[in-house]
């Protein structure tokens, strides 16, 4: 028997910039895209630097969870993508205090990130669906 596929969508984080859902659930559990640091309510870049690039992520990926009706506990499994490792301190921190059930994590240093952003992180989410 073939499992339902659903669609996420949501205006707590921003919309799709190409061909691509926000996120898919699917076999009990959400695959999300990646998320960088844009605005839902503008479509715009945040302005500052790593600190508030990152946190405009997890809050990006926050609005994703609750549309799934999941949350922060339920993600198994993080990719992190960061445009400069020298970032990775700051970036962990923050990281760390929506994390705090510490999921799998792979997170690698990348040439460029679409619109010039400094970090983006895709999540694998446990729904039970």
């Amino acid at each position: 028997m073939k499992t339902e596929i659903r669609t996420v969508a949501t205006d707590k984080a921003p919309g799709a910039i190409g061909p691509y859902s926000q996120g898919k659930i699917a076999g009990g559990f959400l695959y999300a895209s990646g998320q960088i640091a844009i605005d839902p309510a503008t479509g715009e870049m945040v302005q500052g630097g790593i600190e508030e690039q990152t946190k405009r992520v997890m809050e990006n990926i926050a609005g994703l969870l609750e549309a799934a009706g999941v949350t922060f506990a339920d993600v198994v499994k993080t990719t992190c993508f960061l445009a400069d490792m020298g970032d990775f301190a700051v970036f962990n921190g923050i990281y760390g205090s929506y994390f705090t059930d510490k999921p799998a994590r792979s997170c690698v240093a990348v040439k460029e990130l679409p619109k010039g952003a400094l970090c983006e992180v895709e999540i694998i989410a446990y729904t039970g669906e």
